[in-house]
């Protein structure tokens, strides 16, 4: 199975760290054993997020330096079973080469149903570093325009790299919004001008973005939930219509 996925959008702010916690748990919720993995370099968060900030001694530049092994630096978190998490370098010099960063994937990627890597946001070296082991890919953008350009820039490096299975994820849709803002006439338009096929649709929640600072993901759930779990199966191969279509 192809079983490591990177998440990515053109910009930041779209809500990628998010999607990409909310999406681990789902799939640890159905009984899947998931790495997450944090590519951010210098902006580290997903430790935070899954409330394992003072837990983590080492992350994938210690293992790359000899301080540790690569086992040593993957961390089980504490409020959701079979979620584990290896940590970005908190120093930017300390980016992985995508050599080495393939090559830590492929040796551990089959203990695990999942490897749901974090890319940084934009399309820099650090992108190139967390798309390269990559089997597939999930584009998160907002439904603005600066978003969606940054998004079709993310396809065609992806598509560079010899990587065609990529699908969409719309975040924090407010259609009320939407309609207000007056960019696209429909989704439709969103969906053709990155010409990539909709995996999900997320509806805009504030309580999302609270349990993300807060730590308690998968403790405390909120109504876009369905969304995620929706996202997971169709990443499984079933054949389930969108949870949520705005």
């Amino acid at each position: 199975m192809d079983n490591v996925i990177v998440v990515a959008s053109g910009k930041g702010g779209t809500g990628k760290s998010t999607v990409c916690v909310c999406l681990s748990v789902a799939l640890v919720k159905q009984g899947k054993k998931v790495l997450l993995i944090d590519c951010d370099c210098g902006m580290r968060g997903l430790d935070i997020m899954l409330d394992m900030e003072q837990d983590i001694l080492f992350d994938a530049s210690d293992a790359v330096c000899g301080n540790c092994s690569f086992n040593e630096a993957i961390y089980k978190s504490k409020n959701n079973e079979n979620l584990y998490l290896l940590a970005a370098p908190f120093d930017t010099e300390n980016e992985l080469s995508p050599q080495v960063f393939k090559q830590f994937v492929d040796s551990v990627k089959n203990d695990f149903d999942f490897v749901i890597i974090d890319s940084p946001a934009g399309i820099g070296s650090g992108f190139i570093t967390a798309a390269t082991p990559a089997d597939r890919a999930l584009i998160v953008t907002n439904a603005e325009p600066t978003s969606v350009r940054g998004g079709v820039k993310v396809r065609r490096i992806l598509e560079s790299l010899g990587l065609y299975d990529i699908r969409l994820i719309i975040n924090r849709f407010d259609r009320k919004v939407f309609n207000q803002l007056g960019f696209y006439n429909d989704l439709d338009d969103v969906i053709d001008e990155l010409q990539t096929r909709l995996i999900a649709l997320v509806p805009f929640d504030i309580r999302i973005s609270v349990i993300m600072q807060r730590g308690i993901a998968g403790l405390n759930w909120s109504a876009a939930s369905s969304v995620f779990d929706c996202l997971a199966r169709r990443l499984e191969g079933q054949r389930v219509p969108l949870a949520y279509r705005g």
